[in-house]
């Protein structure tokens, strides 16, 4: 079995990242700061910036879930192998990219 250590250490750093992206973008969208500015102008910005917050909580929340399926499949010993043909990824792509389920060839 391959030691993928470094890949999980990685992923569980970026996730505690993605936690505390997740915590404030939550807090901003519940404006927990406080109520929308009474001024119409603030008002536009403040649903423009709500709109951008919103497709990032979205992307953030992906991330975290992609994030915690690799580190399951680590745990589980899945891993590393292609979904489809079985084979063994190599562990260059793992570090490029995590989150592969497929190797080289079967993704093409």
């Amino acid at each position: 079995m391959a030691d993928y250590a470094e890949i999980k250490l990685a992923l569980e750093e970026r996730l505690a990242v993605v936690r505390t992206r997740i915590q404030a973008l939550s807090h901003d969208l519940r404006r927990a700061d406080g109520p929308i500015s009474a001024d119409f102008e603030e008002q536009a910005t403040a649903v423009e910036n709500d709109e951008v917050l919103g497709a990032l909580d979205v992307a953030s929340r992906r991330d975290y879930l992609e994030i915690t399926a690799v580190l399951n499949r680590i745990a589980a010993g899945t891993y590393g192998f292609c979904e489809r043909c079985g084979e063994r990824i190599p562990v260059a792509r793992l570090r490029a990219m995590p989150s592969a389920r497929q190797c080289v060839a079967c993704a093409a």
